[in-house]
């Protein structure tokens, strides 16, 4: 007889999402996406076996892309979903707490990962099928993107190897990070940018430079960076709960600070995530209505832009609310159960009636936007 998987640290059931966003929209064109982004996998010979193979796919990217992209160009999504399995690859890699994978490590593989990505004949990174998978996608990204959207791509994924990187070293020296330094650098390797990029692409909305990177939209893409990189530590937190060190995530950092159980820090842990989803709703209203103005008499770029920004939020939770990466998570399944899925509540109103800025020099400075 089976034994019952070993129970989460976190407690029964997971806490409720407040998101007052669209959900459980998804491109019209998603199974076509996963078909033919699984039919790639398998001619690269990704995985070197069923049972990774099984695994790869638990990740569910192809869900992920069409939930947080749900709507425009079949082919941008389609090379961003086989992005997505691909970095997925790498991040169990990093995750997986071999003594091969120090910081050293994820720094070296990250730097030649990057140069790869702005210039695929450096011929830096060993041959395989991860070589040959990955320069496949950087020739079509080349192909597909402009100068100005590449530089944006591999912007953000600097951002995802350094927020990595980070990570690593803390894990290395066995030292949780303080709250301000974990809401400033792990959010990071969320790799935010790295697939909002994509949504504009797929949309072929080209917003200018002086919009896209004015001081407010930048608060605001980090909010939501923020808002989704504390889901996923709340969806994944099972997934990685073996590891020692304890895994750096929002909920073990507040843990160690109040020196309490990872099932206490949850209601904290909900209660920042919620007050920034005040503001990331509060921001981008506040940008909707001066979208005309901004965006040169239209607006429509902007506008869509915004509501990318809320379908990254959204389409986040119900892609991990179905993903059985972390509904069976792999320290307690040998193979992924197919059907597996939380149960998820959605809350009317923030865990909080405190919703302005908190004392976390890393955050306060969002609420500056607010008024501006």
């Amino acid at each position: 007889m089976t034994a019952p998987p070993r129970p989460s640290r976190l407690g029964t059931g997971l806490p409720p999402f407040y998101c007052p966003l669209p959900r459980d929209l998804v491109h019209p064109e998603a199974k076509e996406v996963e078909s033919r982004a699984v039919a790639w996998l398998d001619a690269f010979g990704l995985y070197p076996d069923p049972v990774e193979r099984a695994w790869g796919l638990a990740t569910h990217s192809a869900d992920f892309s069409c939930r947080i992209i749900p709507e425009g160009d079949v082919e941008a999504v389609l090379l961003f979903t086989q992005w997505n399995y691909w970095a997925n690859a790498v991040d169990d890699w990093q995750d997986s707490g071999s003594d091969e994978v120090g910081t050293a490590a994820v720094v070296e593989h990250g730097v030649r990962l990057l140069r790869t990505i702005e210039d695929p004949g450096v011929s830096v990174l060993p041959d395989g099928p991860m070589t040959a998978a990955l320069l496949d996608l950087v020739d079509r990204t080349h192909a597909l993107l402009t100068p100005y959207e590449l530089r944006r791509f591999v912007e953000g994924t600097r951002d995802w190897l350094l927020g990595a990187a980070w990570r690593a070293a803390r894990a290395e020296a066995g030292s949780m990070p303080g709250l301000n330094d974990f809401v400033a650098m792990g959010p990071l390797a969320n790799g935010t940018r790295f697939s909002l990029t994509w949504s504009d692409v797929a949309r072929r909305d080209r917003l200018p430079a002086d919009v896209l990177c004015s001081p407010a939209l930048t608060v605001l893409t980090d909010a939501a960076g923020f808002v989704v990189s504390a889901d996923n530590d709340l969806f994944s937190y099972d997934k990685d709960d073996h590891l020692e060190p304890r895994e750096v995530n929002l909920v073990n950092v507040l843990a160690h600070q109040e020196g309490c159980s990872p099932a206490e820090a949850v209601p904290l842990a909900v209660a920042l995530r919620d007050r920034v989803m005040v503001l990331f709703t509060g921001l981008r209203a506040r940008l909707e209505h001066g979208a005309d103005a901004a965006d040169g008499g239209g607006g429509g770029e902007l506008r869509r832009h915004l509501a990318a920004l809320g379908h990254y939020v959204a389409g986040s939770i119900a892609w991990q609310t179905r993903a059985p990466r972390y509904a069976s998570p792999r320290n307690r399944y040998e193979l992924p159960v197919e059907d597996a899925q939380f149960t998820v509540r959605y809350a009317e109103e923030p865990s909080v009636t405190g919703t302005g800025a908190p004392d976390l020099p890393a955050l306060a400075s969002w609420w500056r936007q607010l008024h501006g």
